[in-house]
């Protein structure tokens, strides 16, 4: 038996050296916090009064409302792709899904190809069929615990081929001229389309910080045992997310289908990469748990604004692809290297 004189500390136990957050740790969440909320709106900021200094032309209003029509539809996957990293998940099947949803939505409203014209509902119809695509890749990844990486590729492939099938050989072209008008309306300097995507990153908001749906995705990622043990039923919740973000992707679809007045197989080419670019860039860690919406947000406008700045100073289009790669690498290490000892695995 240790008896304790009047005076001393009691001696210490075999759990007491280990606290549950270390000194050095705490200090490494915070400078990651501050990282990942400061960081992107401070370099989006020096981009603007860079590229302004470089090429007058960039600070025009007319360009300014040229970056956020571009904007639009990768800011409406972005909203989507991010939930599904907050899971600690990654979603491959933007393009695949988009294109499954493009096609679906062409030849639904009225077109060159068949006599159906089912107004508004054929984007119900598209949206979904992202739905559905999105659920199987939440099933997948947790009822089979296969790794979302791959099921989401599979997924990917599966839309596609959808779409291709769909496509028959001869391209739909929309023959609704009140369709069309929401990719060359005008109000206030901007298309409709560009204030549905604000929709739906006012939803996308709304649902990760006043609902079960949203603080869950962040718990799951940030900590999945502990949501098990809390109760939450995680699978439900991750299919649901996988689910939402299909649905987010087929508008998307349906979005470019009405910019281009077509439907084509290739709708999203490109977008995946350029949406977890611009998550990456914002602040929301792939690892899951951190970031959000409106840092994906954010990211957005820094990949809109790089590329349209290093067109108008005169960069080879084909060297862009490789600064946002450079960009990309250099945004995850930035904000991970506080959190390399925890981040050592990643989902």
């Amino acid at each position: 038996m240790t008896t304790v004189r009047p005076g001393e500390a009691p001696p210490a136990g075999r759990g007491d050296s280990e606290r549950p957050v270390r000194p050095n740790r705490l200090a490494a969440w915070r400078r990651s916090d501050r990282i990942s909320v400061f960081g992107p709106p401070v370099a989006l900021v020096l981009l603007i009064v860079g590229f302004s200094i470089l090429n007058p032309q960039f600070r025009t209003m007319g360009n300014f409302r040229s970056i956020l029509d571009t904007a639009a539809v990768l800011a409406v996957v972005a909203v989507g792709l991010t939930f599904v990293l907050m899971l600690g998940a990654i979603d491959l099947s933007v393009e695949g899904i988009m294109a499954a949803s493009a096609l679906s939505f062409a030849l639904l409203i009225a077109n060159n190809r068949n006599d159906i014209d089912l107004g508004f509902f054929a984007v119900v119809l598209a949206v979904g069929v992202g739905a559905v695509f999105g659920g199987a890749n939440g099933l997948l990844s947790t009822r089979l615990r296969i790794p979302s990486f791959m099921t989401t590729l599979g997924v990917s492939a599966i839309g596609i081929g959808v779409a291709t099938v769909l496509f028959g050989g001869v391209q739909p072209t929309i023959r609704s001229a009140g369709v069309t008008a929401w990719a060359t309306g005008d109000i206030v300097g901007l298309t409709p389309l560009t204030f549905v995507a604000v929709g739906v990153i006012l939803l996308g908001v709304g649902l990760e910080r006043y609902t079960r749906f949203g603080r869950y995705a962040r718990v799951v990622g940030g900590a999945e045992d502990l949501a098990l043990l809390s109760g939450i039923p995680v699978r439900r919740y991750k299919t649901l997310v996988f689910a939402f973000a299909g649905a987010i992707y087929g508008l998307a679809g349906v979005m470019v289908t009405i910019k281009l007045g077509s439907g084509i197989v290739a709708v999203g080419s490109g977008l995946n990469f350029a949406a977890i670019t611009a998550a990456v860039i914002g602040g929301t860690l792939l690892s899951g748990g951190r970031g959000g919406v409106l840092h994906s947000i954010v990211g957005v406008l820094i990949v809109s604004v790089l590329a349209n700045g290093l067109v108008l100073i005169g960069v080879d289009s084909n060297f862009q692809t490789a600064v946002q790669g450079f960009v990309v690498v250099a945004a995850v290490a930035i904000t991970n290297w506080p959190l390399r000892r925890r981040l050592r695995v990643v989902k």
